[in-house]
C-alpha cells in the first residue's frame, strides 16, 4: 500500500484567486496570533479585522460567522498536522518502524487535540471533524496496522484505537477526572501493543 496515494490531505474549497488566497491567509494569521497571545475567547470578528487591517465586513464575507472562522483555523491546523504525518521527520513521519510511527501518531494526536480543544469547542457545529479528516486518521492507522501484520477486522480495530484520541474523551479524562496526560499516553501505548500482539500475523513479530 502506498501511503502517499492512500492518505489524501484534508479537502478544501476550490482554488482561490491569488489575491483572495492572500487575504484569507492574512486573516488566518491574524486570528492565529490572537489565539496564541490572547486565547480563543479574544478572537472576535472585530478583533481579527483590526489586527489584519481590514473592515469587519471582509472577515464576514470570508468566513460568514465566528464559528466559520474557528472552523477555518481548525482546518488550517489539521492540514499542517496531516502534512507532518505524511512527510515530516520520523517517528511521526516516514522512516521509522511501523510500531514507532503508530505510537508517535497517538501521542501527537493527543497533544494536538488537547492544544486545540478550546478552538474545537469554539468552532461548534462548523468545527465538526470533516469526513476527510477522520478518513485520513483512520486510513493512516489501518495502514500501520497492516504494516505490523495485523489481520483481524482492521477497519474496526483502527476505529477503536482512534476513539480514545477524540477531544470529547480527552477533555473528560483531563478536565473532569483529572487524569495526567502522560498517563493517558501510556495507556494508549499499552492498548496499541495489546491489539498488535493479540492479532498480529506471526511473521510481523520481527518487524515490531
Amino acid at each position: 500500500m502506498s501511503e502517499h496515494r492512500s492518505l489524501p490531505l484534508l479537502g478544501g474549497p476550490p482554488p482561490e484567486r491569488s489575491d483572495a488566497a492572500r487575504n484569507r491567509e492574512a486573516l488566518l494569521r491574524a486570528a492565529t496570533d490572537l489565539v496564541d497571545h490572547c486565547g480563543v475567547e479574544a478572537v472576535t470578528m472585530d478583533a481579527v479585522a483590526a489586527r489584519a487591517g481590514v473592515g469587519k465586513g471582509t472577515v464576514y464575507r470570508r468566513f460568514e460567522s465566528r464559528e466559520g472562522l474557528m472552523a477555518a483555523l481548525l482546518n488550517h491546523s489539521e492540514t499542517a498536522w496531516q502534512a507532518s504525518v505524511l512527510s515530516g521527520p520520523p517517528p511521526l513521519g516516514p522512516g521509522a518502524p511501523p510500531m514507532e510511527r503508530l505510537l508517535a501518531f497517538g501521542r501527537s494526536r493527543i497533544e494536538t487535540n488537547l492544544k486545540h480543544g478550546d478552538l474545537i469547542t469554539a468552532a461548534g457545529h462548523s468545527g465538526a471533524r470533516a469526513y476527510a479528516a477522520m478518513s485520513f486518521a483512520a486510513m493512516h492507522v489501518r495502514y500501520l496496522l497492516t504494516q505490523l501484520g495485523v489481520h483481524g477486522d482492521v477497519p474496526i480495530l483502527a476505529t477503536s484505537l482512534l476513539a480514545p484520541l477524540e477531544i470529547v474523551i480527552l477533555q473528560q479524562q483531563t478536565h473532569i477526572e483529572q487524569i495526567p496526560v502522560d498517563r493517558i499516553e501510556r495507556a494508549w501505548d499499552d492498548l496499541v501493543r495489546r491489539v498488535v500482539s493479540a492479532d498480529a500475523h506471526p511473521g510481523a513479530a520481527g518487524r515490531r
